[in-house]
């Protein structure tokens, strides 16, 4: 079977920084409070009028800058995103018409937070199946127009941005190994953003806003992100040990602290990059991964462990060798970093 894995990463994230001291200065909060909590000191906001689009096609150009023949081969545009621009118009055809991908085919996948794992997953079927070369997988978000910034409880969480990976062939014994995929709509009612229907199935009413119980997505995530984490090593014949680097969802710190301990990987091989972007739902895997590659921590060879959960509720782990051969797939060079 061919190795199939990432061969390019790009990001972006929007200028604007919300920092915990400005919700203190209009809400019934504090920054230590906020941080204690959540692990997060700041996050990004998009402008208004910048959409999931232009965050999409912003982590595209840096892919692009960082290997101008990126794109060589792709035939299939794949977006992880809870927060299209459109039904349809797919958010995906649309990034993909103004980065030179016109014609390929396109959809957006709707997993939530799990959305950028499972988009790499479906690449990598989609690849071995025949039906594509190589695939474009973009995770993004602005979540802050479907969050309530007045509600204390999610407002001081989510962010915006985006990152992107191209899925292709990659040399023997590198790329993805297993993948763990899962939903479980008995728990919507915790975390859910409408769409067309008024309510749930079971009747949860829903408003404009996207509304969340803390409590019971607390406690479903760490159980989810712990069991999917350990039966993805399994069924890589791999264990805790053989983990180079977990890199999570990024949701909540406590979260993160509480799901790795149940597979006993240490927080000193976790990637967590929350405290400066907070919850960017499909975008947060792949910003990690993106950034942990840029300072040198993830290397050629090592083993990687992706988990991630979500609404629906939903939940994905995978395990993968990272091929840092790609011309991207480096640590960012002093020269690289100034023209960031």
């Amino acid at each position: 079977m061919k190795a199939i894995g990432i061969v390019a990463m790009g990001m972006y994230v929007p200028p604007k920084v919300v920092t915990n001291a400005d919700f203190e200065a209009r809400m019934d909060t504090t920054a230590e409070w906020i941080e204690s909590r959540t692990g997060i000191r700041e996050r990004r906001h998009a402008e208004p009028g910048v959409y999931t689009s232009d965050i999409g096609v912003g982590a595209v150009r840096d892919l692009l800058r960082r290997d101008p023949d990126a794109l060589k081969d792709v035939d299939t545009v794949i977006c992880a995103t809870a927060t299209p621009d459109a039904l349809f118009p797919s958010t995906a055809a649309l990034v993909a018409g103004q980065v030179g991908l016109a014609g390929a085919g396109a959809f957006d996948l709707l997993a939530a937070c799990s959305g950028f794992v499972y988009g790499l997953s479906m690449a990598q079927g989609l690849i071995l199946a025949g039906t594509a070369r190589r695939v474009l997988v973009i995770g993004a978000e602005v979540l802050t127009t479907i969050v309530d910034q007045e509600d204390r409880n999610t407002a001081i969480l989510f962010g915006d941005g985006g990152g992107c990976a191209v899925v292709g062939e990659v040399p023997e014994g590198y790329g993805f190994q297993d993948f763990v995929l899962g939903a479980d709509s008995a728990g919507g009612p915790a975390l859910y953003q409408r769409c067309i229907a008024p309510t749930l199935p079971g009747g949860t009413s829903m408003g404009e806003k996207a509304g969340m119980n803390g409590r019971e997505v607390f406690k479903f995530a760490v159980r989810v992100l712990g069991d999917s984490g350990n039966q993805v090593l399994k069924k890589s014949g791999l264990t805790p040990a053989d983990v180079d680097w977990v890199i999570p969802h990024q949701a909540n710190l406590r979260i993160i602290e509480a799901a790795v301990q149940r597979f006993g990987i240490p927080m000193s091989k976790t990637v967590v990059n929350l405290d400066r972007y907070g919850n960017t739902s499909s975008a947060t895997v792949a910003l990690a991964l993106r950034e942990a590659v840029d300072d040198g921590r993830v290397q050629d060879g090592q083993q990687l462990l992706l988990v991630a959960f979500g609404g629906g509720l939903s939940w994905v782990a995978a395990t993968m060798k990272w091929w840092g051969g790609g011309r991207s797939l480096g640590a960012l060079t002093a020269s690289q970093e100034a023209h960031a």
